[in-house]
C-alpha cells in the first residue's frame, strides 16, 4: 500500500488524464482538489472510469473546489480525467491510496 499524489497544472479545454490505475492495482481516491488559476470563473468536469463525478462545476476566479465528500474506488486501468471550459485554467491534485488487487 502506498499513498500518492498525482497532479496536473494548467488543465484547459482538452481532457487531461490526471491518473490511470496500473494493471493489477486498485486505488482509493481520498482527495480530489481543483484550483482556478484563471482571472475569471471556470466550469470544470471530472470523470472517473468514464462517469462524471462533477459536470460543469463552477469555480470562481482564484478559488478552489474539493470534489469529494467520501471515497471512490478505482480499479485497474480506470482513469481520472479533468476538463475545463477555459484554456490553461485549472490545477488538480488527486490523492490516492494504491495497492495490489486482491
Amino acid at each position: 500500500m502506498a499513498f500518492n499524489n498525482y497532479t496536473s497544472s494548467a488543465v484547459g479545454t482538452s481532457p487531461v488524464t490526471v491518473h490511470t490505475v496500473a494493471s493489477g492495482q486498485e486505488a482509493v481516491v481520498i482527495g480530489l482538489n481543483l484550483a482556478n488559476v484563471a482571472a475569471t470563473q471556470i466550469n470544470v468536469d471530472v470523470q472517473i472510469a468514464g462517469v462524471y463525478v462533477v459536470k460543469g462545476a463552477p469555480i470562481p476566479a482564484g478559488a478552489g473546489l474539493s470534489v469529494l465528500d467520501g471515497k471512490i474506488i478505482m480499479e485497474a486501468t480506470d482513469t481520472c480525467v479533468v476538463t475545463s471550459d477555459t484554456a490553461s485554467s485549472c490545477d488538480v491534485i488527486l490523492s490516492v491510496l494504491e495497492q495490489a488487487e486482491s
